[in-house]
């Protein structure tokens, strides 16, 4: 024990990681298990390809704008029951993603499953942040990332094999089984906590703002021949700040927490690092089953030597980087993700299974596998340990919305519009641009890591660092 919290080694302890794992292993994995259908339900539901782009980002769209409010709800009533509230909403809106009789429901139904997501994926950090003794936090986090990140490459591979073996609809009704564990297991093991310090009323339009700006942004990107909802989305992102600095610390984001450079400049790393892989995530299984010709089952199991090595790795990365600081775990990590996408450039009609694919995603996840922990336990390290909640929100909302304005902008700027999916030789080039477009991204990611992260913020004999909210420099 460590000032009376709990140890990753005690049967609590171990409990807990499960229950935080499982649930925001369904959001992980619905990112990335419907990116197999997309194929299979285009067809089904005769959706073009900007269909398919809003069937990925109704969903990152309602996350990305709801996780901070998320974030938030859990520091004051709780981040036990808002994580248990936000695993059953997320359940029931699988539900109706299964049932969905058009391209229309079904897009309605994943922005219903976002809000879900938006509320139990910043519970999960939340809890092991303000659970775990400080000694054990980066190795948690290590172990959360790497179990969650098996669930977002596991995806694939399930939903290939329910997607050939049952049909799409069981892409999304898997989710049910699990949440059901991920309730009894919480209801049982997880201890209640909160911000003691919480006050004031919630910036409700604040949250509104972030939504709305979020959303005509996206649709703007997406829809290239109406620049209106971009602009309107741009004023809003604006107006969305300017009320935030206003409002602050009783803000939807307290400003004061930008304060730390550091945290700042990672969630830089994490919209950059997380728009390239978004783009990579989309377009990958498709190019599989378009232009390579794969199956959905070999096409969803690219992803197993990620997952592989991110099962075996995260953890050890995670103590590494408490060890000599998240700096160049970080940076190296992002590299070798990039030169993992520029392999991935080269798969096209006829690669092999084994000689192009496997080799271009090992690659890319042993440049997830250093990257990922060290960037979530610097996050929660530099921010005040009472905001737990909030910069978890944070940087899952920053993740969330590179992913969705890369899906919605980096499509079209390739040239992948209208039906391209269904069009072997279009799609094949607008694959290879968008992957070099990922790498150089990853390049830039680096850059500022290498440049901002400076000493080891995840040292466990670090001294308490102010409230933001107090002035923290």
């Amino acid at each position: 024990m460590d000032n009376g919290l709990i140890t990753l080694k005690s049967a609590q302890g171990r409990w807990i990681l499960a229950a935080t794992v499982l649930g925001s292993g369904l959001a992980m994995l619905d990112s990335t298990v419907v990116n197999v259908a997309l194929p299979r339900l285009g067809d089904e539901l005769k959706a073009d390809m900007a269909g398919l782009q809003w069937t990925i980002n109704a969903y990152t769209l309602t996350l990305a704008g709801l996780i901070l409010l998320g974030g938030s709800l859990g520091d004051r009533y709780g981040r036990r029951k808002v994580f248990l509230i936000g695993t059953v909403w997320f359940a029931l809106a699988s539900a109706l993603c299964g049932l969905a009789p058009n391209i229309e429901v079904l897009i309605a139904a994943r922005a219903l499953q976002g809000v879900g997501g938006a509320l139990l994926t910043p519970g999960s950090l939340a809890i092991i942040q303000a659970s775990f003794a400080r000694g054990d936090r980066p190795r948690a986090v290590g172990a959360w990332s790497g179990l969650g990140g098996v669930a977002s490459a596991i995806g694939p591979l399930l939903g290939g094999f329910l997607i050939q073996t049952a049909g799409w609809r069981w892409a999304f009704l898997i989710n049910l089984p699990f949440a059901a564990l991920v309730v009894l297991v919480t209801l049982r093991h997880v201890p209640e906590t909160r911000d003691e310090q919480a006050a004031g009323r919630f910036d409700v339009l604040g949250s509104v703002l972030a939504a709305l700006a979020l959303a005509g942004i996206t649709y703007g990107l997406i829809e290239t021949s109406m620049p209106i909802p971009l602009i309107a989305g741009l004023v809003l992102g604006a107006a969305f700040v300017w009320l935030e600095v206003r409002r602050s610390p009783q803000a939807l984001v307290p400003v004061g927490i930008f304060r730390n450079h550091v945290f700042t400049a990672i969630n830089v790393v994490t919209l950059i690092m997380y728009a390239a892989m978004g783009v990579v995530f989309f377009l990958l299984v498709v190019q599989l089953q378009v232009v390579s010709g794969f199956n959905e089952i070999a096409a969803g199991s690219a992803m197993l030597p990620a997952t592989i090595l991110m099962m075996l790795l995260s953890a050890r990365a995670g103590e590494a980087a408490k060890r000599v600081g998240p700096r160049w775990p970080i940076t190296i990590g992002i590299l070798v993700c990039g030169a993992g996408f520029l392999w991935m450039a080269t798969i096209g009609e006829g690669s092999s299974y084994w000689l192009h694919v496997i080799p271009a995603v090992s690659v890319f996840g042993l440049g997830l596998s250093a990257a990922v922990a060290p960037l979530t336990a610097t996050v929660l390290a530099t921010a005040d340990e009472r905001y737990a909640g909030t910069a978890s929100g944070v940087n899952n909302a920053v993740a969330r919305t590179g992913s969705l304005f890369a899906v919605a902008a980096i499509p079209p700027l390739v040239g992948l519009v209208g039906n391209a999916f269904k069009d072997k030789a279009l799609f094949d080039a607008g694959f290879e641009k968008a992957m070099l477009i990922s790498a150089v991204m990853m390049g830039v990611a680096a850059l500022i890591t290498a440049g901002s992260i400076r000493k080891n913020v995840l040292a466990a004999d670090e001294p308490a660092r102010p409230s933001p909210a107090k002035g923290q420099a």
